[in-house]
């Protein structure tokens, strides 16, 4: 992969991610049993317990799974998608859980977790880019596309990039495996590939600017 990637290659190559084969091993898809009635504290309350599990991010995909697996009494819960952003349910050292506005066609540059994370779609879309070290810079490797009831699974090593591919917001359970405001990170620059310190006030006025350019446009 030519380490010189333009800006709008990488748009491109993010934004279209329908791939045959999934390869990113930790994808799955949650059940289509419909779940309890979802409620926010009780949903917390048992991603906490399956934390202190021993396969503590296999115990919380499970969890998230049978969620998710009624979008519709997730959006119940935590009521229709209206503001691009990442919104804290639960925070703690050892665990993170977020309700993930993404912004109509907006895209998240290339960036690790240095935790686990476990990532359920209960409305829209999500593209995941998996990317790999290369030397000074990193290269494509694989690809998810997350919708509707699906479960997506990351190790704690990954380089990921995101995206929402279509033209009405989406929302999204992201569950951390620690403090995801509390940890150093990494991204990378998305014309050269190169890493630098992630730059989480940055991340989050992208955010804000998202959901200015989308109140404006509706």
């Amino acid at each position: 992969m030519n380490p010189k990637l333009s800006r709008r290659t990488f748009v491109v190559a993010a934004t279209g991610l329908a791939l045959a084969g999934n390869r990113a091993a930790a994808t799955a898809e949650a059940p289509l049993t419909p779940s309890s009635t979802f409620e926010l504290e009780r949903f917390t309350e048992e991603v906490k317990r399956a934390r202190a599990e021993a396969d503590s991010q296999r115990a919380v995909h499970e969890v998230l799974a049978r969620a998710v697996s009624d979008p519709q009494g997730v959006l119940a819960g935590v009521g229709e998608p209206s503001e691009v952003g990442i919104h804290t349910i639960y925070r703690a050292p050892d665990l993170t859980i977020l309700n993930v506005i993404w912004a109509p066609l907006m895209v998240l540059l290339p960036h690790n977790h240095n935790m686990w994370a476990t990532i359920g779609i209960y409305t829209g879309r999500e593209d995941n880019i998996i990317w790999n070290r290369k030397g000074a810079v990193v290269e494509a490797s694989s690809a998810a596309s997350l919708s509707e009831r699906q479960v997506f699974d990351l190790p704690d090593t990954v380089i990921h990039s995101v995206t929402n591919p279509i033209p009405r917001l989406t929302g999204a359970i992201h569950i951390y495996g620690g403090d995801f405001f509390g940890v150093a990170r990494s991204e990378w620059d998305s014309e050269t590939l190169h890493e630098r310190p992630l730059d989480l006030d940055a991340a989050r006025r992208s955010f804000r600017e998202a959901n200015d350019r989308f109140k404006c446009a509706h």
